[in-house]
């Protein structure tokens, strides 16, 4: 467990928007195809415009998972007032497949960060049932455990985050 969720506790993923848990499921995130997303790895926001790839293997289709894509650094990471901003949901993803075949609840949002370094995360939890996810009232100041509680879910599954920063002209060439 320790080596697990030990890139989580660094980057203070576990804190700022998660409790400590257990990993019990494997979350593959791809962008662009085969960008496979790692902890602390960071990506341009050119290059996560379009919504990744996620996928849950080895478990069962009587299982369903809810996706929940997060950044906590909102306006930036020296003081994230706003925290959290929700960028997508996506509920009812069977086990063993990808959020394709999931039900989207609030659409993708691609990241656009401003200020500083942000950390972007990607939070699996297990439903209880499948339909059983309410749709948050807003995008701004989400806040992922009050989510998880709200739905029932308890802990996360899974979780993996990466950074982003805002792209000058200079970098993008």
């Amino acid at each position: 467990m320790a080596r697990a969720v030990q890139p989580l506790i660094v980057g203070r993923v576990i804190g700022d928007v998660l409790d400590t848990f257990e990993p019990s499921a494997k979350m593959l995130v791809t962008y662009n195809s085969n960008e496979l997303v790692c902890n602390c790895h960071e990506f341009s926001p050119s290059a996560v415009v379009s919504k990744p790839r996620v996928k849950v293997p080895g478990g069962d289709l009587r299982s369903f998972f809810t996706l929940v894509m997060t950044d906590p650094d909102v306006p930036g990471p020296s003081e994230p007032y706003l925290r959290e901003h929700l960028h997508w949901i996506v509920t009812d993803i069977p086990g063993t497949t990808d959020a394709s075949f999931g039900r989207e609840l609030v659409a993708y949002e691609s990241p656009r960060p401003n200020i500083g370094i942000h950390r972007f995360v990607f939070v699996l939890f297990k439903q209880k049932r499948r339909g059983s996810v309410n749709t948050p009232g807003s995008r701004d100041r989400f806040n992922a455990r009050q989510f998880a509680e709200k739905n029932e879910f308890g802990l996360p599954v899974a979780a993996v985050y990466f950074n982003a920063q805002r792209e000058t002209a200079a970098r993008r060439r």
